[in-house]
């Protein structure tokens, strides 16, 4: 991919992950409300930024400091070109519409300058926050995923809801 650009959101930026972001990302993703979705075990020494070279990642910027992390991968198949994003943010700074800000942020971008129609994110169906987040911004539930994904303690699966934007419902 090209060199990851910069972007402006209403009370925040999204920019690059670098090496020296790495403390504060784990710092959250340890956070017990975050570690539950997420779940903990990274490689203190290349996570974020050298761990899936098929994801593009942003930190999420708020008054200067690292707040989170949102994410994009794309399938490039003309016939099935879409892109799916996920998302993190500090439990200190929940509730304050940043997560949508971000998201939509994020979702612009990837309309406006990676030309895709269509985005996808699968969040925990028990993940209540981040799906009103989502729909918040104009993603809409399509299905459930019957034991989609395994619990971060690796003691068995949990549902998760799909859900997609397209072009034209963003808010």
């Amino acid at each position: 991919m090209s060199q990851q650009p910069t972007l402006s959101g209403a009370g925040l930026i999204l920019r690059a992950v670098v090496p020296a972001d790495g403390a504060a990302l784990i710092a959250i993703l340890r956070t017990p409300e975050v570690a539950r979705w997420w779940g903990d075990d990274v490689d203190d020494d290349t996570w974020p930024v050298d761990d899936d070279p098929d994801t593009v990642k942003f930190a999420i910027e708020v008054d200067g400091r690292v707040a989170g992390l949102v994410q994009y991968s794309e399938e490039l198949d003309p016939m099935y070109r879409h892109a799916g994003i996920d998302i993190f943010l500090d439990p200190k700074l929940q509730g304050r519409g940043l997560g949508r800000e971000a998201v939509r942020t994020l979702a612009r971008y990837l309309f406006s300058e990676r030309r895709h129609h269509r985005i996808v994110i699968d969040p925990a169906a028990q993940n209540h926050r981040a799906i009103s987040t989502y729909a918040a911004v104009g993603f809409r539930t399509v299905g459930v995923l019957r034991e989609y994904e395994r619990n971060p303690d690796g003691t068995g699966w949990h549902d998760g809801v799909l859900m997609e934007l397209l072009v034209s419902e963003l808010t």
